[in-house]
């Protein structure tokens, strides 16, 4: 009586649900296929070209990221800097306004004041909406030659700063942001001849 029990039970699987009770399917003896070896090299042939289509496919999706990337930053320099030429014609106005204001105060007349007066207020309007467009003046006056910021015109004899210090500004340089506009004219320090 334990065999009949045992049989009708449905066999299960450890994985999954139990099987039907329903009869399956016979196996059937599959017979082997033989691929001639033409086509057998036509197929290896098809599949290295397809690899090789895939492996073209992701350089090219990669290229394209990288397009996409460098496009988007050079579209944000753009903006960043689209105001270098505008301000590159401006600076020059700085400059006589500078010689302008000088030379009012070196007048030393009480009827120049006001024309002083109002040179300065148009001077120190401009310089912020200039500094508002991202201009930046360089200040090289005192401190060590650099000749990513500085242009060397002369060169002085002097024992009172050190060598290859800037001893007198004769133009301002600007930057716009980090990208240097014009470098400041100076003058650098050298050591006296023996």
């Amino acid at each position: 009586m334990k065999k009949t029990e045992i049989k009708n039970e449905k066999p299960r699987h450890s994985d999954g649900p139990p099987r039907s009770a329903e009869p399956q399917e016979p196996l059937v003896a599959v017979e082997r296929i033989t691929v001639p070896a033409q086509e057998l090299e036509e197929l290896k042939e098809r599949a290295t070209k397809a690899e090789e289509n895939w492996e073209r496919l992701l350089r090219t999706t990669a290229d394209f990221e990288n397009f996409k990337k460098r496009a988007t930053r050079e579209k944000q320099e753009a903006i960043k800097f689209g105001n270098e030429s505008l301000l590159q014609k401006l600076v020059p106005v700085l400059d006589h306004f500078d010689m302008a204001i000088t030379a009012a105060q070196a007048g030393g007349s009480d009827a120049a004041k006001p024309l002083q007066d109002g040179i300065q207020m148009v001077y120190q309007q401009l310089k912020n909406a200039l500094v508002e467009a991202g201009l930046e003046e360089i200040d090289a006056a005192g401190k060590p030659f650099d000749p990513n910021l500085h242009e060397a015109v002369a060169q002085s004899e002097t024992a009172d700063v050190p060598e290859g210090q800037v001893v007198q500004q004769l133009r301002k340089g600007y930057k716009l942001r980090e990208r240097l506009l014009r470098p400041a004219s100076v003058v650098v320090a050298k050591r006296p001849a023996a």
